[in-house]
């Protein structure tokens, strides 16, 4: 895959270590959604590194200071359903006030084509900085497909983060919005017939939640 400005792919050897664990057929639900959940954690500390700040005046025990603080209202999690919900929490522990919206994606089977069929966003989220949620970046199409739907909604500073991505899904999403930056904290080597990723992690909703 060719190097794209607006995609980061994490080395970590923490993230590593945990999706070697991730991967296991045999890692139970729980600790499923607990890895999921930290990895999110980890990454959003570089995925966030530009988030928007002020200024504002601390006493400490000692005397007052000037300290930069995250700007109210200014972050939006937006999960798309219903894999993305495994990943709030993990931003949530790091930005609790974020308003979180949320997006509804199905796959059709056959074609692997996305349909959306729910829609909730935070109101005024066209002011803030929004970041689109999905562990598995495989085709690209629900991540695209939502991303229109946020940029319809008039939402400008959008970030996309995945925990695993496929090299096809990786460069349509790059290519197709170039101004969206994409974190991937695991870049796979290809999509199979029927568009899992390989090696993958199998279907992460059904992980997450235990429907299989």
């Amino acid at each position: 895959m060719k190097n794209y400005p607006n995609v980061t792919i994490f080395n970590h050897p923490l993230i590593q270590h945990k999706i070697a664990i991730l991967r296991n057929e045999k890692t139970a639900m729980k600790e499923f959604r607990e890895l999921i959940e930290e990895i999110t954690m980890v990454m959003s500390y570089e995925a966030f590194k530009d988030c928007p700040t002020e200024t504002v005046t601390v006493k400490t025990p000692l005397e007052e200071c000037e300290q930069q603080m995250i700007c109210d209202k200014s972050i939006a999690i937006v999960p798309i359903l219903r894999a993305g919900l495994g990943m709030v929490n993990g931003l949530h522990n790091i930005f609790p006030g974020a308003r979180v919206g949320h997006i509804g994606m199905y796959r059709d089977e056959e074609t692997a084509i996305p349909h959306a069929y729910y829609c909730k966003l935070p109101e005024g989220i066209e002011k803030m900085t929004t970041i689109l949620l999905d562990p598995m970046l495989a085709t690209g199409g629900s991540a695209c497909d939502a991303i229109a739907v946020l940029k319809e909604r008039g939402v400008k500073n959008i970030k996309f983060m995945a925990i695993i991505g496929a090299p096809e899904g990786v460069s349509k999403v790059a290519e197709t919005y170039p101004d969206v930056q994409i974190y991937v904290s695991t870049l796979d080597r290809q999509l199979n017939e029927n568009y899992y990723i390989l090696p993958g992690l199998g279907d992460a909703g059904d992980r997450l939640f235990g429907t299989k």
